[in-house]
């Protein structure tokens, strides 16, 4: 086979290193603004047209979805490197077998994490202490957001797959599409058939299934290697076991911090329906700020990905230095405008004296660290892209897992005050950034490259 449609394709093996990384990232970065709308407007339109406990329900329940949903992200991290290094090397044919044996796993996992996550909901609900004012609306809305999560795990894999061959523009248009069905539908359910939690559950899964079929959709219809062809979904276990030694670290590293943040979510229920809510919306905020650094490190990826197979690796390790600098600056200059506006952006989800109160805290004492986040997305997505995922997983479980639940655990004893929790969070970024630059500056996969260039 060769590798056709490349009009809309990136190859990123030639030319400006950091006009093709902007150039990738930047319509990335608008996906992922779109996509975080997704779960940021259920909590904008409950907190206004529901109540303070349907907020803490919303926000409250994103350390269970993640858990699961973070498994299956890591799989498909693995399976857009390995796509990136055969689109990279010019084999189509490998480049073919790696989509469809992909999406066909991506059916089989999205039965079992449906089945798996409407089990677990009441379990980690009870778990995490979540107050009785709480726990009913919370328990509705896992229950019928896990029962459609197969649509958010098509998206991301058929979306995933684009990307890795460079186009990073149709994920971006399908996404804005099912972003403003998702708004409209909350808004129906809540306001006029008051549905409450439930209404914005269903807004979201319907929104979902509407991106994976046009992603999907895209994907038969492309003239390249990567065209999806529904009779030639098969295993390919060479390819299968591929992905799993890339992506199953990553998704373990995932999932496992995911689960961690459970019990940092039953820390922050300790102190109630508002503080809980307050967390929410500071949550919603956070994640916007963290976008353009998480873009970049998906950037860094697919760019590492691609130069390592076409065995250019000092392109490589230079596109790592720039997706790092971009990613600091922009950071910077974010956080920023975050204290200056900080009361503004509040209020777009309550207008709660409580909750605005435990809001402002959050950030205030949270937020000028995000910098030190850099480093670790930046330099993980660099690593995973060469293939190297163990390090990275082995290091995030450290500091994200280890170290931070033994910081709760023992302060807590001695601090009780929420902002002692919060700022569990900016202590483990910064373990984890020092373990991620050392572990990539020893350069174990850059001399596993440099002998194979040798070789070859």
């Amino acid at each position: 086979m060769s590798l056709t449609g490349k009009k809309k394709t990136m190859d990123m093996t030639e030319g400006v290193i950091w006009k093709q990384l902007v150039a990738f990232a930047l319509p990335l970065l608008i996906g992922n603004l779109f996509q975080q709308l997704y779960n940021t407007v259920d909590s904008i339109v409950v907190g206004n047209f529901v109540s303070t406990q349907a907020l803490a329900a919303v926000g409250s329940v994103t350390p269970i979805i993640n858990m699961l949903i973070g498994f299956f992200s890591g799989l498909a991290t693995g399976a857009g490197v390995v796509i990136s290094q055969y689109f990279g090397a010019h084999n189509g044919e490998m480049v073919h077998k790696s989509v469809h044996t992909t999406l066909l796993m991506t059916v089989v996992l999205g039965i079992v994490f449906t089945f798996i996550g409407i089990g677990m909901a009441p379990v980690m609900l009870r778990f995490m202490s979540t107050p009785d004012d709480v726990m009913g609306s919370s328990s509705e809305y896992l229950r019928i957001y896990f029962g459609g999560v197969i649509g958010l795990m098509l998206y991301n894999i058929a979306s995933g797959i684009l990307r890795a061959v460079g186009d990073s523009r149709r994920p971006l248009y399908f996404l804005i599409v099912s972003s403003v069905v998702n708004v409209v539908f909350d808004l129906v359910f809540v306001i006029v058939f008051k549905m409450g939690v439930a209404g914005v559950a269903w807004a979201t899964i319907l929104a979902q299934f509407i991106s994976a079929g046009l992603a999907l959709y895209s994907l038969a219809r492309s003239d390249g290697d990567y065209r999806f062809v529904i009779r030639d979904l098969r295993m390919d276990w060479m390819v299968l076991k591929k992905v799993v030694r890339i992506g199953l670290p990553a998704g373990l590293q995932m999932a496992i911090t995911s689960f961690s943040n459970v019990f940092v979510q039953s820390y922050i229920n300790s102190f109630g329906s508002s503080c809980m809510a307050g967390w929410t919306s500071y949550s919603k905020i956070d994640q916007f700020v963290l976008l353009p650094m998480q873009s970049l490190s998906l950037s860094a990826t697919t760019f590492v990905g691609q130069n390592l197979g076409a065995g250019k690796l000092t392109r490589a390790k230079k596109g790592t230095r720039v997706s790092l600098g971009l990613s600091m600056a922009i950071t910077a200059a974010l956080t920023v405008l975050l204290l200056i506006f900080s009361r503004q952006m509040l209020l777009l989800f309550t207008q709660d004296d409580n909750v605005l109160y435990y809001g402002s805290i959050f950030i205030r004492f949270l937020c000028p660290f995000y910098v030190l986040c850099c480093a670790n997305q930046i330099f993980a997505g660099s690593l995973r892209g060469a293939g190297d995922a163990t390090g990275p997983m082995f290091i995030m479980l450290a500091s994200f897992v280890f170290f931070r639940q033994l910081y709760l655990f023992v302060g807590t004893r001695f601090i009780d005050s929420v902002i002692y929790v919060g700022l569990g969070y900016p202590a483990g970024w910064l373990v984890c950034s020092l373990g991620m630059m050392v572990h990539y500056y020893r350069g174990k996969w850059e001399r596993w490259y440099t002998n194979k260039e040798a070789a070859d």
